[in-house]
């Protein structure tokens, strides 16, 4: 199972050329291997992008795209990521919803497909990170 990062989702719906072909690329080698799940962070995040959160079911649905629920787990590891961030001297740029994607990845699927791969390979060791080629 691998679990996708709201960037891709969105670079996806706005089919952007130089984002869009790399995250379709990168979605279907995705889906050839197995399923493509977001977690509740994820949703929100694209629900606020479309009109409505069914608008925002139905295309992640079209897109072969499921739904994982975050495991209390995955929400303890991501708070203490957050305390380490903070304590290695991080800003407010990076929120608890950038830990809640990375701890649901790392503990729950088998890899992340996003653009901000700098992030999730420091913060996440072990967590096999996809980021889509731009064009």
């Amino acid at each position: 199972m691998i679990a996708i990062d709201s960037s891709v989702i969105i670079d996806l719906l706005a089919g952007e050329a130089g984002t869009a072909e790399g995250a379709e690329a990168a979605l279907r080698q995705s889906l050839s291997i197995g399923p493509v799940v977001l977690c509740d962070v994820v949703l929100a995040e694209v629900t606020t992008a479309l009109q409505d959160g069914s608008q925002a079911l139905a295309a992640l649905e079209e897109m072969g795209i499921g739904y994982v629920a975050t495991e209390s787990k995955a929400a303890v590891r991501a708070g203490e990521m957050q305390r380490r961030y903070r304590q290695r001297g991080g800003k407010r740029q990076r929120t608890v919803p950038d830990f809640l994607v990375g701890a649901h990845a790392l503990l729950q699927c088998n890899a992340l497909i996003t653009r901000d791969g700098g992030f999730f390979r420091d913060y996440f060791k072990g967590l096999k990170v996809i980021v889509p080629k731009a064009s």
